[in-house]
């Protein structure tokens, strides 16, 4: 146990490096916007870039093809990775500490998968359908867990186990309509792979408003989600409805990654282990963790993008999966070590 000053001391130093990290998050994210707006197929300089930005620019030259790139096209792709990226980490966060399990995160939960699944029988009617179609795909997924998990008792550990089990059943879906798809197989496969390639401003808007309707309630309900990710059953010792909020942030999670899934595709790895890697800088409480595992999803998101476009416009989703997975395998083997 600390005493008074000991424990004065640690909140001292924990609150230095929170400040210390917001700085650097917010520092490189300005950096990567930069370079995310200048760069590209035509570079434009940066003192052009923020003349281009401002409000203040005359009518004529808003029409420019340079003003056109950055206001239309880099400007929005930027703002949608960020928005995504960060969706996905806060995701992450509220899932792993509501579900008291490391590994809970919409992927794993199956909820993406179920906006793959809807998604993917819209663009068998049309691409219109891809939006609606997957929110209905995430919703009935996650009727699947809660009704299996109920089945099974119906405690944080089985929603997990049920997660696991709709993944596998709506993957083996998807699966099944990329086989009868016909010529929408490659539309399907690459929207499925994920990309911001075609990130409109519609699209970075949308993405910022589901990322507020999933950070809001999430917030206001953060001493909560610590209570409840002390134990399993911790939360009712103190009075709180364990199921009531379940209920409420599964759901808002569930609509904020179809959001995601329905415009851009899937994109893994950002809510599995950003979370992870803030909580190891800025300890477990919620608050802090769901707005910096914003900045530092929204951040590797951007970057991640970015490297896609370098390398020949590939999809974000082979990025993120092919540079987070062995770095997770990493952070647990190391943290296995350090025990």
């Amino acid at each position: 146990m600390l005493d008074a000053a000991e424990l004065s001391t640690h909140r001292k130093r924990l609150n230095r490096r929170r400040m210390h990290l917001a700085a650097f998050l917010c520092l490189l994210l300005l950096f990567t916007a930069f370079w995310r707006l200048g760069a590209g197929e035509w570079d434009i300089p940066l003192a052009r870039v923020l003349t281009l930005l401002s409000p203040l620019l005359e009518e004529s030259s808003r029409t420019s093809p340079e003003a056109l790139i950055i206001r239309s096209v880099r400007l929005p792709r930027f703002l949608a990775a960020v928005g995504t990226g960060g969706l996905l980490a806060v995701a992450g966060a509220v899932l792993q500490g509501l579900l008291t399990n490391p590994l809970a995160e919409p992927y794993t939960l199956g909820i993406a998968a179920g906006a793959a699944f809807g998604g993917a029988i819209g663009f068998l009617f049309n691409s219109y359908a891809v939006p609606p179609m997957a929110f209905a795909g995430a919703m009935a997924a996650l009727w699947l867990v809660s009704y299996i998990s109920s089945r099974s008792g119906g405690g944080a550990s089985s929603i997990v186990l049920a997660g696991i089990i709709a993944n596998a059943i709506l993957s083996a879906g998807v699966t099944f309509l990329k086989a009868i798809a016909d010529d929408r197989l490659s539309a399907i496969v690459l929207w499925l792979m994920g990309s911001l390639s075609g990130a409109s401003p519609l699209a970075a808007v949308s993405i910022w408003v589901a990322a507020l309707i999933l950070f809001v309630p999430a917030f206001l309900c953060a001493r909560q989600i610590d209570a409840v990710s002390l134990s399993e059953g911790q939360g009712t010792l103190l009075g709180i409805n364990e199921k009531k909020l379940r209920c409420l942030l599964l759901t808002v999670s569930s609509l904020a990654t179809a959001a995601a899934v329905s415009f851009f595709g899937i994109i893994g790895f950002v809510g599995l282990a950003v979370p992870h890697l803030m909580r190891n800088f800025i300890g477990p409480s919620t608050k802090p963790l769901l707005v910096f595992s914003f900045l530092a999803g929204g951040l590797l998101l951007a970057l991640a993008d970015g490297a896609a476009q370098r390398l020949g416009e590939l999809p974000v989703g082979v990025i993120t999966a092919l540079i987070g997975g062995p770095f997770f395998c990493w952070i647990l083997m190391s943290r296995r070590h350090s025990v």
